[in-house]
């Protein structure tokens, strides 16, 4: 009796504490790409409760009807061959299981590795978002400034995050505005998200990487057009230009605030080659590559002539 007691007690208590907690933000969404990524987690969430559903009570009923009984000591039960209907049941359900869950998540990435929906005929907004120790480096190359640990964005407009790493592989997430993808060293990846709704919204890493991970946090506020244009102008006015001696010395720190600059780091530190370009560099033979190198050889001493 005891013993169920302190189960309920641990029970109540936990149930209690978690009744403090803010809801899970990726079920509160505020652009096209989160919407979609909550929908198929919420679907998924269903399917399996439904699965589970169905296996409990079909194991409450055998475990009901064919429970042991008061039989003699000679009692042979029949012996059956089994039912082939049964076991085509059996091995079909997971199988359709599995193809829609398939379909689905397809669906769902396709979605989201492109434009939000809605947002075709918008001009994208491009920033390059690299990560360095515990922090994040947002450039913005058409606006031609650079923030630390915080991001502006406008609403109503595509938003595209190009992402790499200064170090170890991070990976950037802003769960009421998109999924996760991974920022590396060597290449870079896009990730789309839009925001509907101004507001602010945490954005993290989400890939450990040491011991400052837990802090490796970021603010991004979505504001409407003219604010973040009113922004633009203020940092470009007051803040000062990011020097590569100053952008040296972010790279080496490990933890940092918030900071603002009127320049940005891709002017002597450029950003590396997206996926697709480091594929077709891959698919390239030895040849093509002497031949690229050669080319290139000759333009710089055409550039040099003029």
């Amino acid at each position: 009796m005891k013993k169920k007691l302190s189960l309920m007690f641990v029970a109540f208590s936990a149930l209690a504490i978690l009744a403090g907690c803010e809801p899970l933000t990726i079920f509160d969404p505020k652009g096209p790409n989160a919407k979609t990524l909550s929908d198929t987690i919420i679907l998924s969430i269903i399917t399996m409760a439904f699965i589970l559903l169905v296996v409990y009570v079909l194991l409450a009923f055998m475990l009901t009807k064919y429970r042991a009984s008061k039989s003699s000591a000679d009692y042979e039960p029949p012996h059956e061959e089994g039912s082939h209907l049964l076991e085509i049941i059996w091995t079909v359900i997971p199988i359709i299981i599995v193809a829609f869950l398939a379909v689905v998540t397809v669906r769902t990435t396709s979605t989201v590795e492109t434009t939000p929906e809605g947002y075709d005929n918008k001009e994208p907004l491009v920033i390059y978002a690299s990560s360095s120790n515990w922090k994040w480096h947002f450039s913005y190359p058409e606006q031609g400034v650079e923030t630390v640990n915080y991001v502006n964005i406008p609403t109503d407009r595509p938003i595209e995050f190009k992402l790499y790493s200064f170090g170890p592989i991070t990976s950037f997430w802003i769960p009421q505005l998109a999924g996760q993808k991974y920022a590396m060293s060597d290449m870079l990846t896009t990730i789309h998200l839009a925001a509907d709704v101004p507001g602010s919204y945490m954005g993290r890493n989400s890939n450990f990487n040491g011991r400052g991970f837990a802090e490796m946090e970021f603010e991004a506020e979505a504001m409407t057009q003219e604010e973040f244009d009113k922004w633009v102008s203020d940092v470009k006015s007051k803040e000062k230009p990011l020097t590569e001696e100053k952008f040296d010395e972010l790279l080496k720190a490990e933890h940092v605030g918030r900071s603002s600059y009127s320049s940005t780091h891709l002017e002597f530190r450029p950003a590396p080659m997206e996926h697709s370009e480091h594929m077709k560099m891959g698919g390239m033979d030895h040849s093509d590559m002497d031949m690229s190198e050669d080319e290139m050889d000759h333009s710089k001493m055409e550039h040099g002539n003029h």
